[in-house]
Parts: C-alpha cells; sequence; structure tokens
C-alpha cells in the first residue's frame, strides 16, 4: 500500500561518483561466479551457495548467507527479526511504524532498527557506505537510481538485492490474487537466503496452525477497507494484502471487483455500497482517528450505517502489506469484529 515516499538521496551526478569511489572497495562477484554452480540447492546440511533466484525478473545471485543486511520498509525488517536474524541487520530504513509487541525484544537488541537509517529511502551513498552484502526490500521501487541503487549497479559492486516477491509488479510476478501460501513462499526462500530454513520452517507452521485457529465470519458482513485520503478515498482492492486478509476473516470487499492490490474510490461509490464495517488502517501520518474524524464530519459519509454505527475495525499498516504480520492481522480483526454488537448485515 503506498504511502508518502522521498528518496533521501544526494544529486545524479553526485551518486554516480559515490557508486564508483565505493566499487572499489566492494567485493566483485564475477570471478567466483566464473568457477562455480550458477544456482544453488537446498541440501540436508543447509543452503548450498552460490544461490541464484529470479527475483521480480531479476536474476540476483547470494554467494553466501548474507551477513550484512540492509532492509527497506517494515515487512523486510520484521521479516528477519521473527526469523531471528536481526543481527545481520546493519541498517533499516523507511519503518511504517513501531515493530508488534511479539517482536520487541528483538528489535530491542538491533541498534540498526532501534535508530533506522533514514525515515524514507535512503541513498544508494548511505545503503553502500554500510558495506552490505544484501539489501532487501519492500518494494522494487525501493531500488532505484534515487533511492538506494538500482539491482544492476548494486550487483555489479558485489551487493545483493531482494524484493518481497508480494510486490512484483511485472503481470508474470505479481502474486494475483495475493494468498497466504504467497506468504509463506517469501518465508521458505528467505529463509533458504540465509541458510535459515528450519527457522523458516518452524515460523511457516506456527502462522499455518494461527490462520487455521481463526473461524471466518459466516453473516456476509461488507466491509470498507479504508487506507488514505480526504477528497477521495485510496481503498484495498481485489487481488492484494486487504483482500487476502478479509477473505480469511470473513468479510466481503466492497471493492472487491477493482483487479488491483489498491485503489482509488470515490465516497460516493463508498455511501452507495453502505459496508457494515469500515477497516481503517492506522498509520503515524494518517492515524485511524483522523480518519474517523473525517467519517464523522462529512455529512455524506455521516450517513453511512457503518459510521453512524461506529462499526469500525482498525489495523496497523505495517500489517497490510504482505508479510509475517498478516496472520496476526486476522487474528486482530477477526477479535474486533466479534467484539462489535448488534451487527447485521
Amino acid at each position: 500500500m503506498p504511502r508518502p515516499l522521498r528518496a533521501a538521496v544526494p544529486g545524479a551526478a553526485l551518486l554516480a561518483l559515490s557508486l564508483a569511489a565505493l566499487a572499489g572497495c566492494a567485493q566483485d562477484p564475477a570471478a567466483d561466479a566464473a568457477s562455480s554452480p550458477s544456482a544453488g540447492t537446498r541440501t540436508g546440511g543447509g543452503t548450498a551457495y552460490p544461490l541464484t533466484l529470479d527475483n521480480c525478473g531479476v536474476e540476483t545471485t547470494v554467494e553466501a548467507a548474507p551477513q550484512r543486511v540492509v532492509t527497506i520498509k517494515s515487512s523486510t525488517t520484521e521479516m528477519l527479526l521473527a526469523l531471528g536474524l536481526g543481527d545481520r541487520i546493519v541498517g533499516s530504513a523507511f519503518l511504517d511504524g513501531p515493530v508488534p509487541d511479539s517482536l520487541g525484544d528483538a528489535a530491542a537488541d538491533v541498534p540498526a532498527v532501534a535508530e533506522p537509517m533514514a525515515e524514507q529511502v535512503p541513498g544508494a551513498e548511505a545503503v553502500l557506505g554500510l558495506e552490505p552484502d544484501l539489501v532487501y526490500a519492500g518494494w522494487e521501487s525501493n531500488l532505484t537510481a534515487d533511492g538506494a541503487g538500482d539491482r544492476e549497479t548494486l550487483a555489479k559492486l558485489g551487493v545483493a538485492s531482494y524484493v518481497s516477491p508480494a510486490a512484483c509488479k511485472a503481470p508474470e510476478y505479481m502474486p494475483d490474487p495475493l494468498t497466504f501460501d504467497d506468504v509463506f513462499a517469501e518465508i521458505d526462500e528467505v529463509g533458504e537466503v540465509f541458510d535459515a530454513s528450519d527457522a523458516a520452517d518452524e515460523l511457516v507452521a506456527e502462522q499455518r496452525d494461527t490462520l487455521a485457529s481463526v473461524t471466518p465470519d459466516d453473516r456476509g458482513l461488507s466491509a470498507l477497507w479504508y487506507s488514505s485520503g480526504d477528497d477521495i478515498p485510496y481503498v484495498g482492492a481485489g487481488i492484494g494484502a486487504p483482500q487476502m486478509i478479509m477473505d480469511a476473516v470473513g468479510l466481503e470487499n466492497v471493492a472487491g471487483d477493482v483487479h488491483d492490490t489498491w485503489t482509488s474510490f470515490s465516497w460516493e461509490q463508498a455511501i452507495e455500497a453502505d459496508p457494515d464495517v469500515i477497516v481503517l488502517v492506522d498509520a503515524t501520518w494518517n492515524s485511524a482517528e483522523q480518519k474517523i474524524e473525517r467519517l464523522e464530519s462529512n455529512p455524506a459519509t455521516a450517513r453511512m450505517t457503518a459510521v453512524r454505527e461506529s462499526r469500525y475495525l482498525t489495523v496497523p499498516f505495517p500489517a497490510t502489506e504482505a508479510g509475517v504480520r498478516n496472520v496476526d492481522a486476522v487474528v486482530d480483526l477477526a477479535a474486533q469484529l466479534d467484539e462489535l454488537e448488534g451487527l447485521e448485515p
């Protein structure tokens, strides 16, 4: 789900010079690749390197289990924390909010997470200055010449890159629709990249069990997933994480017929749909409370049944993008739904 984006980068010319200057101290994977297999496999003893992956249509090779990682977005940072790999993070950036309580202790032990290197997308010079062997990004757009560095240039400097597969934009790579199997597949693949497949297997098994413990609501309740926007609301559409989560909770998405992950949705459409509940994304830059005030102060939206009856569910922004928090979002929203009184479609 998009949020305000501003890359903290130097000018293009300075960036080019910075990359060139740092190239001399970064390892060159070409020499090793010439005498090594092109792809790794998982064996009884763990991942065999080098490991080559087709990631969002970009071939990325990991020469060894990454030890110095820059994570961009909460989804990637929390993935490593959940796998017990927080000690590999040398820089984090563009975090969408605080980590959940379940990862609080793990995050407290990682200075690079406690004090992120940038509030938004870091510049390539800052990223390379940390001498990472992998940059793990939540969005493809994080890895550009105007952002943390384009993937081809990073590879030439000996820095592998990996983008959350759920965020791939090319039609042949974008999950359509996103499913929990896709989320669990990323956990498995990240485990393979880091030679931490046992931890990934354990995490996936735990999340599958938790997801299976939720009984979807069977009342046919409709919902609007309200992410952001004032004059024009931006809402969860039919093939992304919001739809996946609502399906698991048992809510019918009023924007579910829009074939996209997120979409602009007019207030007229929302009012006509008159959803039974409204799911409010709670973000530091656009809180659930602000959204409620907006809905209740506008005479048109104030007439909606969910607004009149205060039928609101809330979900933290970091749980709205594909990652290790999606299952917990299902559990939390199901519990909130149970607490709403007198709710009938």
